[in-house]
């Protein structure tokens, strides 16, 4: 069994003292300590040996991580270093044989004990180097986030966000320094914006509360039509529930949409799981600003748009787990494409209204297997003093699944 060598080290605002006496050793025993120029400071009466503050690039850190292999080194990392830290990063080049890892409470603990919140009952959201647009699917009535910031100006900017958003009685804490002699913590509403400008090593944890005019994102698959931006080029709700329930996403799997529309469909499908991706292949320039606009709004701003058409903008993409085909299918080469690029196991949903591309999903059956469905919707309208159920165009929708490799 290989020798650990190298030592991920969770280290508080209160410094040193936090630190257990294994970790005081281990840290006065390094001949390299690499951390932020912050956790240096807090380690600097421990430290004997030689010191690297993180470069910029981070991959060039973990290089002179490794190039010290066999000797005693030690990362510093802000409380649980697997948490939103450096651990999970260097365990993809290390070994977890060769290393220990020594956690401190995370800000994330801290701030629940501070307010004393169940951690199991929080939602957790970072900032960091990701858009605040990603917190729209969370805030439901009564729940409780605690919010990674970015920096110290990070808690303005969701204060002003939420109030625009209709959640301006959202109750806010911002817990600042949180372990550390000037930990401070402050507590307003949404709409009140920020008492006091915070320092830059910050947390908000926020108790929601929705105004009337607030819409909290349901939590199954059917979002009103009302909630995207259209140009009357979309799946409309009802054959849009079936469609996503045909999909059927499964945790970190992937969705080529081809003819994006509005983006519906694929933008459902990410909020079916924070993990689910989309790659939305929609080659008129207006719509696809508008998915973007729509993926923006509705919490899943990483939505990838790629402005071109099918099977062509099919080259170079990541394959897919499931492919939803709402427009298209007659062109040429456009299924034989998609199952072509479709990963064993996965599964191809396409719509038609057309006669001409129902024909073409006939084919694809007799070829390919799977289902025909006819999804037919009616509403009612007025007739003059009275009303009817008036019929919406049916849809019939094509469902099939790939074989799972021999």
């Amino acid at each position: 069994m290989p020798d650990v060598w190298l030592t991920i080290l969770g280290i508080g605002e209160e410094g040193v003292a936090g630190l257990s006496a294994s970790a005081r050793t281990l840290l006065s025993q390094a001949a390299y300590v690499v951390g932020g120029a912050r956790h240096l400071a807090l380690a600097a009466e421990l430290v004997q040996g030689e010191t690297l503050v993180w470069p910029s690039p981070f991959e060039k850190g973990v290089e002179a991580i490794l190039a010290r292999r066999g000797t005693p080194v030690v990362v510093l990392a802000s409380g649980d270093p697997f948490f939103y830290g450096a651990g999970a990063t260097l365990a993809q080049h290390v070994p977890a044989e060769e290393m220990l890892c020594l956690p401190a409470p995370s800000s994330v603990s801290l701030a629940c004990a501070r307010l004393g919140w169940a951690m199991q009952a929080c939602r957790v959201v970072s900032l960091c180097g990701r858009s605040l647009h990603r917190m729209m699917p969370l805030l439901q009535p009564g729940a409780r986030l605690i919010v990674l910031c970015a920096d110290e100006g990070s808690p303005a900017q969701v204060a002003t966000w939420l109030t625009e958003s209709g959640f301006g009685g959202t109750r806010c804490h911002v817990l600042e320094a949180l372990g550390g002699p000037k930990e401070r913590h402050l507590t307003f509403e949404a709409r009140e914006g920020v008492p006091e400008m915070p320092g830059r090593l910050v947390l908000l944890a926020l108790e929601v509360v929705p105004e009337r005019r607030a819409y909290c994102l349901p939590r199954t698959a059917g979002l009103p039509d009302s909630c995207f931006e259209h140009d009357g080029q979309m799946t409309k709700r009802e054959i849009r529930a079936v469609t996503l329930s045909s999909l059927a996403p499964r945790a970190g799997e992937v969705l080529w949409d081809v003819g994006g529309g509005s983006g519906s469909v694929g933008i459902e499908w990410m909020l079916a799981d924070p993990s689910c991706r989309t790659i939305t292949l929609e080659p008129q320039p207006e719509r696809s600003a508008r998915i973007i606009r729509n993926a923006l709004h509705l919490g899943v701003p990483d939505l990838q748009v790629v402005e071109a058409p099918a099977p062509q903008g099919f080259k170079n993409l990541e394959r897919p787990d499931a492919i939803f085909i709402g427009g298209g299918c007659s062109r040429p080469g456009v299924l034989e494409a998609a199952w072509e690029a479709l990963k064993p196991g996965g599964r191809i949903v396409a719509n038609a209204i057309a006669i001409e591309t129902e024909m073409r999903l006939i084919q694809a059956m007799q070829e390919w297997g799977g289902s025909l469905t006819r999804l037919a919707v009616s509403r009612v309208e007025g007739v003059g003093q009275m009303h009817s159920f008036r019929p919406a165009i049916s849809v019939t929708q094509w469902v099939v699944w790939k074989a799972e490799a021999a």
